[in-house]
């Protein structure tokens, strides 16, 4: 799908929660794949401050964040041993740096700054709607007892 002509889109928004049902943020599609228009190729994630999102996991593709405003902790639970062994990262928009998450690493974002924090994600492969148990959601309880979804 060749883009010949100037072209305006929509660009999803999309509000987001937390377990408890409190709004955290909010996530926007930026860019769609050229072939089907269907994948998400890169989406910015905002959270509130104070703000926690996740904990999920991806069995299929690896998440590239970049952090674009404020600072946020990314809280990384990966398996060893039959364990989940978290690891932490910050990220913030003042000493901008990459960070690489592989498939099947619980993830969770807490926005450790006074402003809303933006993260930009870069899934590989990209995001594809239709993959429905692509993503998995854990809670920090089953992480820390070693549950495996």
């Amino acid at each position: 799908m060749e883009i010949v002509d100037l072209k305006l889109e929509s660009a999803k928004k999309v509000l987001t929660y937390d377990a408890q049902g409190r709004q955290n943020g909010w996530l926007m599609e930026l860019y769609k794949d050229k072939e089907t228009g269907q994948k998400t190729e890169a989406y910015l994630t905002a959270a509130l401050p104070g703000a926690f999102k996740g904990y999920h996991l991806h069995r299929v593709r690896a998440a590239r964040y970049v952090a674009v405003k404020g600072r946020m902790r990314i809280i990384c639970y990966r398996q060893q041993n039959n364990e989940w062994k978290p690891e932490e990262f910050i990220l913030s928009a003042d000493q901008p740096q990459r960070l690489f998450i592989p498939k099947n690493v619980a993830t969770g974002l807490e926005n450790i700054g006074s402003e809303e924090a933006w993260l930009i994600n870069y899934p590989d492969p990209a995001y594809d709607p239709s993959l429905k148990d692509e993503q998995v959601e854990y809670t920090k309880e089953e992480l820390e007892k070693g549950v495996i979804k």
